[in-house]
């Protein structure tokens, strides 16, 4: 079935409540395993079923922000989603108490267990409404950003259109699309840090009526953080310091000269090249025709998931007004389907989205139908480094998408990928002064964004250029609105990705063969561990980033 074809219905908290109150019930009342089992199966169809019709809903509203009738039930699983998390919260705790629960995790993994001690360290019924409050705030960023209009040339477009132009060869169509960009953020300046102020205020609120001293221990709770926590994410920061950013910036010093570019500013950061970006030479059906066949050489297995996904038109790339501006990956867990929303620019993003959000799918599609229905693709860490490591796994396929510039292409994949570590670090340690400091100002806010810009980048400056100069780029960055402590998660599954290219140029099938290993194992083992079975280095242990600092500029040079 197409996506577009797929039933929707409500789920009714109602429906769901009558469920999952069973269930637990269920499970205290139980007088042996299997009748735990048996609850634990009904609550699991409960969970596909909020999951299935909530994603379904949140895709057809990021679709078309526009349309009422699924804006109305986006509203909706917002508002009923803390319901239904204290309702998984108490089915949670009664399985923590089960007599039963040593056998029981011979039979469900025990990170299933983990997940519901942490589960009921981060929810409470004392929360709910500002649960709801905070969903409220992220659907006004999200639908604010999605009907923003920037003037560039005469012309109205999106900003994921605009931000085409700053990987243009040009400097000065660079120059012009950034103070676009700034201009056309500045139009809503008020807006935008009036609901940042919301979100870290009600995020801080949560945090204190549970107890928590800030909102980073509660952050940390909601992403699931299983085998790592704040005081190893700081270390790896200081890691990327010590061992990446003096590398990163001797490289981009060293670019900056070959392009004869003096005063190295951020719209020069996505330029590698004197004689033009590379850019993708055939269109978007060719593209997702050679993707089809270079996911058919890599693996018949990976070949033939692609072809189901173009067979269901389970991608929606083209850019329009009232469209979620970034991309994403998301299942339908009760129709075992995968959709990808992006949106194609004409820049070489297009074909890291067709890679990137490809591999999202992929493992989403293994665990769907191989792995654990609770566990799904593991952590945000773990699923992001499918994604990423499918990247540099098409690389030996780019010259269908690039040509005689699959080269160039490399080259500034592999740039890109090694200079956003330090990018992603600095997003990272400014949620975390915020969230430490909630009642900086906007002002405030914006000197310690620019503190964290010379401290990871100090090859850049955004001097000059209207309203970023002021320390705003974070503004359109939206996981710092919607998602806070998500984003040193591709940071740490870059760092494995990279672990995941090296090997392939030793040998590159049997890397491909770990990877789908990795893929397949989803959420059934803790991160480390996963890249411990793969024969990788965690980015956590000693020399990680040593290593990646001296293989990865050797790469380069041979590009």
């Amino acid at each position: 079935m197409k996506v577009k074809d797929l039933p929707y219905k409500r789920y009714e908290i109602e429906e769901a409540e009558a469920v999952m109150k069973q269930a637990t019930a269920a499970v205290k009342n139980a007088t042996s395993p299997d009748e735990v089992i048996e609850a634990h199966e009904k609550m699991l169809e409960a969970l596909s079923n909020f999951n299935t019709m909530g994603s379904l809903a949140n895709m057809r509203f990021t679709l078309n922000s526009g349309d009422e009738f699924y804006d109305k039930e986006r509203e909706y699983y917002d508002n009923i989603s803390p319901l239904f998390t204290e309702l998984i919260n108490d089915f949670g705790k009664a399985m923590l108490a089960s007599p039963f629960r040593t056998e029981l995790q011979k039979r469900i993994s025990p990170l299933v267990f983990k997940k519901y001690e942490i589960l009921s360290a981060a929810s409470d019924p004392r929360i709910i409404e500002d649960k709801q409050k905070e969903a409220e705030y992220v659907a006004q960023y999200s639908k604010l950003m999605a009907e923003m209009s920037f003037e560039y040339d005469g012309k109205e477009m999106t900003l994921a259109e605009l931000k085409g132009y700053l990987a243009e060869g040009d400097r000065n169509v660079r120059k012009a699309a950034c103070e676009a960009v700034g201009r056309g953020l500045s139009k809503h300046s008020e807006e935008l840090d009036r609901i940042f102020d919301d979100l870290v205020h009600v995020r801080d609120r949560m945090a204190k009526k549970l107890g928590y001293r800030d909102y980073i221990e509660l952050g940390y709770l909601n992403m699931e953080r299983m085998d790592y926590d704040r005081k190893m994410v700081e270390k790896f920061r200081h890691s990327v310091l010590a061992d990446l950013v003096p590398v990163v910036s001797d490289i981009k010093k060293q670019l900056s000269e070959k392009l004869g570019i003096k005063d190295y500013m951020f719209y020069d950061d996505s330029v590698c090249f004197n004689d033009g970006e590379p850019k993708p030479v055939i269109d978007k059906d060719e593209i997702f025709k050679q993707a089809q066949l270079m996911y058919d050489e890599m693996s018949p297995e990976i070949g033939k998931f692609m072809k189901s996904m173009l067979e269901t038109e389970a991608f929606d790339v083209e850019p329009r007004k009232g469209k979620w501006g970034g991309g994403y990956c998301t299942s339908f867990d009760n129709y075992k389907q995968t959709f990808i929303l992006a949106n194609f620019n004409g820049s070489s993003d297009d074909i890291d989205v067709i890679t990137h959000e490809f591999g999202h799918a992929l493992a989403m599609d293994m665990a769907m139908r191989f792995g654990d229905k609770e566990l799904a693709t593991g952590g945000m860490e773990t699923a992001e480094t499918h994604s990423m490591s499918m990247e540099f796994l098409s690389w030996p396929q780019m010259d269908r998408f690039f040509g005689k510039d699959a080269d160039k292409y490399r080259y500034k994949h592999l740039l890109s990928a090694l200079s956003f570590i330090p990018y992603g670090s600095i997003v990272d340690e400014f949620q975390h002064i915020v969230y430490q400091n909630p009642d900086l100002t906007p002002k405030q806010r914006n000197e310690e964004y620019l503190k964290l810009e010379a401290k990871y980048r100090p090859y850049l400056s955004f001097e000059g250029i209207p309203y970023l100069e002021e320390g705003t780029r974070w503004q359109y960055q939206m996981h710092i609105f919607e998602t806070p402590f998500y984003y040193i998660d591709y940071c740490l599954a870059q760092t494995v990705a990279l672990g995941f290219l090296i090997a392939s140029r030793e040998n590159y099938k049997n890397a491909l063969d770990r990877y789908l290993e990795f893929c397949r194992a989803g959420g059934t083992m803790p991160f480390s561990k996963l890249c411990e079975r793969a024969g990788l280095t965690s980015p956590f242990e000693d020399g990680a980033l040593k290593k990646i600092a001296q293989k990865v500029p050797e790469i380069l040079k041979e590009l």
